[in-house]
């Protein structure tokens, strides 16, 4: 069958634009051609530096007829709606229409023929409102006309079944003629198929399919690594942004200066990603990266490239050199002295400085810190400096590196680290490591001084420092990476921080936000969220369920009402303070209001957690009945949480789950009905054993105590498969009582005792889940 070809040709079109540009024309030529009446077997758009192509294949030759009714107004309805219905289908007189009944009266049919037509001549009419109402993010008008395009649009190449599609746009009219490489090939190119026209652009030095750029670059590139003994450090978004940069991409390699190799590696990935598009390359042997890099070029040179690789390696030698200022001007400063400086830059209006957040921070980690294992001096001192980078030359000229850079900072700053004493240690185990010393190398030399020392008169305190040294950097270590790792998890694919005081500081971080935050009332609405506020609560709930270990039972535990409303007491002040303002925003009463209202952070936080659960294949009826303690208040440690949705999800599939299902909906039926006549909830704790008049009661009853008794123990220990596995031995006295027992009698004590007995049993449920919640 016949196919579309179509392609816009235009000056470079921006890389991070080009992915959504080719979805966009695919979704909208596909509307067109089933808006027109055909049905295409495949429609696939492909996007460059300099087009936009599409193919749309299995199209007819000629549109199919087709016959529309449009309803209208009532019969007798006033002149002016007859019109409007008559000019919108097209009609001259109520006479080409049918008139129709149905329960409401007569109404007017309009039904419209409609004779197809060629598929050219449909395609011609359609082709110009996409293109004109194409949606770039960003577009610009040039010369004299009026067509908005992202850059100067300069032809249109359109044919279908091996014709020229005959249609203009400002001016530009299709023809069957496009260009190759701007510079290897520009010559003309005249194609009107798909097949030949990709062939003759792959002649001309173009790739047309990204994916096709993509793997090219990558394989490349990691055979040149390869060669060198090198591994390429992938990276899936520099890759598609530099596929979008080159139609003949050309993969090569450069070095630069080993002295930069003493910044930090994510420092030389930043200046060589973020200012020049280059992948990193790292050495196997040492797990750092090495001083080569891979560019990648959008042409095959005549000299092999020796031109631009000097060309590439000296203005990134430029962009180190700067780093490498940036970095060594920051370490003059301690990070301790930066956090003074914190208190110049605003958090958010209402919020305070980025000081007072930090500070904020460091009470909150040292509060929850033993709650997560978390030694609370620790995460006190990282959680005060973690933001202490934000006001460093490198995170102002590289902000994806804040929170590493202050790791990096903290360490070489740290002076417990350096301090001389503990390099004892250190150049002893350099000796052991050498293997062979050169008694004439001066570093050699003092390596073995070193060791002379310790094993002289100075061999106690040699091996109390030696002992110490550890330790000391352990502690050092603890903090360091509790800086870098506040920030994770970033997104439900980050890594999420183990460690008991990053844990702690991560905790503290986004518990604050999202507090503080509430407290001003900019809570998220609909699907918006520009405080990212829900990523913030994400990452609160993938640290506590799935930081610690695969085993949720080690999790961290903290309660989340108590940990936030204490932590808003500490942001807003005493909620009855009414006279008086908190920072420069509203007054306390107010702030408390915020945070307490509908709905409430807590109510937020169990909201994405049934996201995430559901996510992971858990029911969300199951999810509800785990949401609530046994008195009915939301449960806010969201370990427990998930452990009795586990409990309880694995005790459903058993028989004893089931038959207590069952036996808990028919009661809740009995007393939901019955509580309703009343006007008031049965009294779970008014029954009185002296009133029940059959044995049937006086067995529910003594079943009850006995299963109350294991639940409740079991429960205290979350035990909760045991908890449920004592109810459940409920369901044959239950059903007993309810084939032999009354329940609305005629006498209004007995009734309301059996009623009791049953909201008994209800509750008994309720420590456990809340099975009112479950469905089928």
């Amino acid at each position: 069958m016949p196919e579309l070809l179509l392609e816009l040709f235009s000056e470079e079109i921006p890389a991070r634009m080009q992915a959504r540009a080719a979805a966009d024309l695919e979704r909208l030529v596909n509307q067109a051609l089933i808006d027109a009446g055909f049905l295409p077997e495949g429609v696939k758009a492909f996007a460059g530096p300099r087009r936009l192509a599409l193919v749309a294949a299995g199209l007819p030759g000629r549109q199919p007829d087709r016959r529309e009714e449009k309803k209208g107004p009532r019969v007798g309805a006033p002149d002016k709606a007859v019109a409007g219905f008559l000019k919108a289908a097209g009609l001259s007189s109520l006479d080409q229409c049918e008139i129709r009944e149905d329960k409401k009266g007569a109404f007017y049919v309009a039904v419209i023929e409609r004779k197809g037509r060629p598929a050219a001549e449909v395609i011609a009419e359609a082709l110009p409102d996409v293109i004109r109402g194409f949606p770039w993010p960003k577009s610009m008008r040039w010369g004299e006309g009026e067509l908005r395009w992202v850059r100067p649009l300069h032809s249109i190449l359109c044919s279908f079944d091996g014709e020229v599609v005959n249609f203009a746009v400002d001016g530009i009219r299709a023809g069957d003629r496009t260009f190759g490489h701007r510079f290897m090939a520009p010559g003309a190119i005249q194609a009107r198929s798909f097949d030949k026209y990709r062939a003759a652009l792959k002649r001309a030095c173009v790739l047309l399919d990204a994916q096709e750029r993509k793997e090219r670059i990558l394989g490349e590139a990691k055979t040149l690594c390869a060669a060198q003994g090198l591994e390429l450090v992938e990276d899936a978004g520099l890759l598609d942004e530099v596929a979008g940069l080159a139609e003949w991409p050309v993969p090569m390699t450069g070095a630069f200066d080993e002295k930069f190799l003493a910044l930090p590696d994510e420092a030389l990935s930043a200046t060589m990603r973020g200012h020049q598009k280059y992948f990193s390359v790292r050495d196997p042997k040492t797990g750092r990266l090495a001083n080569r890099f891979v560019c990648v070029a959008n042409i095959e040179a005549p000299d092999g490239g020796a031109a631009m690789r000097a060309g590439y390696e000296r203005v990134l030698t430029a962009r180190l050199s700067d780093a490498w200022f940036l970095y060594h001007q920051d370490l003059k400063v301690p990070l301790e002295e930066r956090v003074k400086d914190l208190d110049k830059v605003t958090f958010f209006e209402g919020l305070g400085t980025m000081g007072d957040k930090a500070r904020r921070v460091a009470a909150l980690a040292k509060e929850i810190a033993p709650a997560v294992g978390a030694d609370p001096q620790a995460a006190e001192k990282a959680a005060l400096l973690a933001k202490a980078d934000l006001t460093t030359g490198m995170v102002y000229e590289f902000p994806e590196l804040q929170g590493v850079i202050g790791r990096y900072y903290y360490l070489a700053q740290a002076k417990d680290f350096f301090d001389p004493r503990s390099r004892l240690l250190e150049m002893d185990k350099a000796i052991n490591a050498l293997g062979t010393i050169d008694p004439k190398n001066p570093a050699h030399s003092m390596m073995l001084r070193a060791r002379e020392m310790a094993a002289r008169g100075v061999s106690v305190q040699a091996r109390a420092l030696t002992s110490g040294v550890s330790g000391v950097y352990e502690r050092i270590s603890t903090v360091a990476d509790a800086i870098r790792d506040h920030y994770r998890p970033a997104g439900q694919d980050d890594a999420v921080p183990t460690a008991p005081v990053s844990v702690a500081v991560a905790l503290a971080d986004k518990i604050d936000t999202l507090t503080a935050f509430w407290a001003i009332g900019r809570k998220p609405t609909g699907s918006s969220d520009p405080f990212a506020l829900r990523r913030a609560a994400l990452g609160v709930i993938l640290i506590l369920l799935e930081g610690a270990s695969s085993d949720i039972s080690s999790a961290a535990r903290i309660g989340l009402d108590d940990v936030t409303r204490r932590h808003a007491g500490r942001l807003i002040g005493a909620p009855a303070a009414t006279g008086g303002t908190d920072l420069d925003g509203p007054t306390r009463a107010d702030r408390w209001g915020n945070f307490t209202s509908q709905p409430t952070l807590l109510a937020f936080f169990h909201d994405r957690l049934k996201a995430y659960l559901r996510d992971r294949g858990h029911r969300y009826d199951h999810v509800d009945a785990a949401l609530a303690k046994a008195d009915g208040t939301p449960e806010d440690d969201l370990v427990l949480i998930v452990r009795k949705l586990e409990a309880l999800e694995a005790f459903l599939r058993t028989d004893d789950g089931e038959n207590l299902a069952v036996a808990f909906k028919r009661a809740a039926n009995i007393l939901k009905a019955e509580e309703k006549a009343d006007g008031r909830p049965a009294d779970a704790a008014a029954i009185d054993a002296s009133k029940f008049a059959q044995d049937e009661e006086q067995a529910l009853y003594d079943a009850l105590l006995a299963a109350e008794e294991k639940a409740k123990s079991a429960v205290a220990e979350e035990r909760f498969e045991d908890a449920m596995a004592a109810l459940a031995g409920l369901r044959r006295p239950v059903d007993t009582f309810f084939d032999h027992v009354t329940v609305n009698a005629d006498d209004p004590a007995l009734r309301a005792n059996r009623l009791a007995l049953l909201a008994r049993f209800r509750a008994a449920t309720a420590a456990v889940a809340d099975l009112s919640k479950l469905e089928g």
